[in-house]
């Protein structure tokens, strides 16, 4: 009925945009142009500890390499005709699909369910909601998603929503590295590896859910504070 979908459609960008824009009118509605300003604050936690920097700056990468190598593929996507301009673009563009995204996902729903679950169970909940929500693309043409299998898509979102959990209870509820998280996801420099990736991801997860075992199965230090309560917090001291 819309006719072909591209990742350009305006379509696109407000069904990606859905999860941003009621959390947006949720924190606007109860606390205000003052309670928005103090979680969009949020945006300026930028310290975090080194291993989660190196692991979102070149870990996340690696695995697509790796998942790529697996089945065959290369170790860059291909550059489209128009040439590495074009795909700096895109990667551009991509900044603002996914990531906020960020702003519904680990920025409401992450900090309310966790007051009353412990991270690891909130970042699984959040990561099964993530994926189904998904679902819908997978049935529009011109899609990405229309050439990928959706069970392994599914696991996948709710191995990353796992791992994403500590990166934001580690940086006091950050949205800036779960936004940067979700860049890497969807950098179209990165070769498609599905449904290797999800594989190599799990296996990452389950080596960081025991290594902060103590933290992400407990509530304890975990993020619960969906507006903060000063307008500009403190920056975090990396752990």
């Amino acid at each position: 009925w819309f006719g072909e979908i591209s990742g350009a459609h305006p379509l696109f960008f407000l069904a990606t945009w859905a999860p941003a824009i009621a959390a947006l009118v949720l924190v606007l509605s109860h606390a205000g142009a003052a309670g928005l300003r103090r979680f969009l604050s949020r945006l300026l936690l930028w310290r975090a500890p080194a291993g989660w920097v190196v692991f979102v700056v070149i870990g996340l990468p690696l695995v697509f390499v790796a998942g790529s190598l697996v089945k065959g593929g290369p170790v860059m996507a291909p550059l489209p005709p128009e040439g590495a301009g074009a795909m700096v673009a895109v990667m551009v563009m991509m900044l603002f699909l996914g990531p906020i995204e960020e702003l519904g996902w680990r920025g409401v729903l992450q900090p309310l369910i966790q007051r009353h679950l412990a991270p690891v169970w909130a970042g699984a909940l959040i990561g099964a909601i993530w994926g189904f929500w998904h679902l819908p693309a997978f049935y529009l043409a011109g899609t990405v998603f229309g050439g990928w299998n959706f069970l392994p898509f599914f696991i996948g979102n709710v191995v990353l929503a796992v791992l994403v959990t500590p990166i934001l209870n580690r940086t006091g509820g950050s949205l800036l590295w779960p936004m940067l998280f979700h860049w890497q996801l969807i950098n179209p420099f990165w070769p498609d590896a599905q449904p290797w990736d999800t594989g190599i991801l799990a296996g990452v997860a389950v080596v960081v859910v025991w290594w902060n075992r103590e933290t992400m199965f407990t509530r304890a230090g975990a993020v619960t504070e969906v507006i903060p309560s000063s307008p500009y917090p403190a920056p975090q001291v990396a752990r």
